[in-house]
């Protein structure tokens, strides 16, 4: 009996969404506090905030608009969308220009959006499979060594993102069971937040939206226009959303940027003459930093038409390197880095190897969550697949960073755990006489 109450508790502790936020939260303020006990308080603020959001921020504060991305006169810009630049500028406005206040309040904000996607991952999870996945989804999560530094190493708009993300996939699932047009305005305005705060997961949205409005559609008996007004209610909205930043983007270029305007950029960061040949010079000739002192010279929008040229033109000319270009990026994206076995080796940091490592294992879990739902024909194979598919596929065509990936973290680790929970649910039959 007692044997039998001390497990009854461990399993109530083991799924206590309480519990696993509060070790979340503290993982990753633990981790926070150390690094800042390490770094010099003039290299923290000078490093979080010398790049593009940092700069347009800096710009929005003291009442220069939406411009400058790399803290030099170059006008206005569409390099990054609104909403995150434009929290940077507010902590600014309250806590002091770049200061380490406003450093340690972004952090402690990443902190906080980074915790709460334990919640929609759990509940996701629970859904789908059962308490036994949610509650191993949000404990993977928790735990992540990625989720526990990306926090404080980037002030930027990753961690939100991956908040965002998680939350649309929740949401997804709950709309498309949904008669109730307030659980659609919301849907779409979630959306509309998400596009304006990292466009790269609209690449998502013809596929979560378009699964809702098939589950709606199977609600009904005969096609029915009626019963798809609330899916295109909820792309409208999130399109309107949109419409105001992409107005005053064809205000001000004269040209049609729905979203962002460095596609270019990114493109031939990752196809360029430094892969013509397998063996590279050093330094290349073709850096960001050059990159960008082209940027400071030419202006937005000549600098990225004459990129487009470029890469299109070394795509075009080197076919073979941009497939093999492709594979390092499939190999970087889902290992954590390039060339991983030998960074793992070489590395002296425990942290870089269990980064390494868990990307590694995650993405396989990943793909056997994957084929668990595909073989049970669960209904929401489709919803979870599209995330670690559809997503990465930007990033295996212009360049990749670990940061890229964080936003369908979590929905990776939600399948880990699915596969997990198979696992040993089967081992468990076969051990049972």
């Amino acid at each position: 009996m007692p044997d039998r109450g001390w497990k009854s508790r461990t399993e109530k502790a083991l799924t206590n969404l309480l519990l696993i936020l509060l070790v979340a939260f503290a993982a990753r303020f633990a981790f926070a506090v150390n690094r800042v006990s390490k770094i010099p308080a003039s290299v923290l603020t000078t490093a979080s905030f010398d790049q593009e959001t940092g700069s347009i921020a800096l710009c929005l504060a003291t009442g220069r608009g939406f411009s400058n991305p790399f803290n030099r006169e170059t006008g206005p810009t569409a390099w990054l969308t609104p909403v995150y630049p434009l929290l940077v500028a507010g902590s600014f406005k309250i806590f002091g220009l770049g200061s380490l206040h406003s450093f340690s309040f972004l952090v402690l904000l990443n902190i906080v959006f980074s915790t709460a996607v334990c919640v929609p991952i759990f509940f996701v999870g629970k859904r789908a499979v059962g308490i036994a996945a949610g509650s191993l989804a949000a404990w993977l999560w928790a735990l992540f060594p990625s989720a526990i530094m990306v926090p404080f190493e980037w002030i930027w708009d990753t961690s939100l993102a991956a908040l965002l993300a998680a939350l649309l996939l929740w949401t997804t699932l709950e709309v498309a069971e949904s008669a109730r047009w307030r659980d659609w305005y919301g849907y779409g305005l979630l959306w509309g937040l998400t596009l304006m705060t990292n466009p790269a997961i609209g690449a998502l949205l013809p596929f979560l939206l378009g699964w809702a409005a098939y589950r709606v559609r199977q609600k009904n008996a005969l096609f029915s226009t009626t019963a798809l007004r609330k899916p295109a209610l909820a792309f409208l909205l999130a399109v309107l959303c949109c419409l105001p930043w992409t107005i005053r983007n064809y205000s001000v270029f004269h040209r049609f940027i729905p979203l962002r305007s460095n596609f270019p950029f990114e493109l031939y960061i990752g196809n360029n003459e430094n892969y013509a040949s397998d063996h590279p010079r050093y330094p290349p000739p073709i850096t960001k930093e050059r990159e960008t002192v082209r940027y400071i010279h030419m202006g937005e929008v000549p600098f990225m038409d004459e990129e487009m040229r470029k890469a299109k033109l070394f795509i075009e000319s080197h076919p073979r390197r941009v497939l093999v270009l492709f594979g390092d990026r499939f190999a970087a994206f889902w290992t954590g880095a390039p060339f991983a076995v030998q960074n793992f080796l070489a590395t002296d940091s425990w942290l870089v190897r269990a980064v390494l490592l868990c990307s590694t294992l995650s993405a396989l879990g990943a793909l056997a969550g994957i084929v668990v739902l595909l073989w049970r024909r669960s209904l929401f194979a489709f919803p979870l697949a599209v995330y670690p598919v559809v997503f990465p596929l930007l990033y295996y065509i212009t360049h990749t960073s670990l940061r890229y990936r964080h936003p369908v973290d979590p929905v990776i680790l939600l399948l880990t755990a699915i596969a997990c929970v198979a696992a040993f649910g089967s081992l468990l039959r076969r051990q049972t006489p």
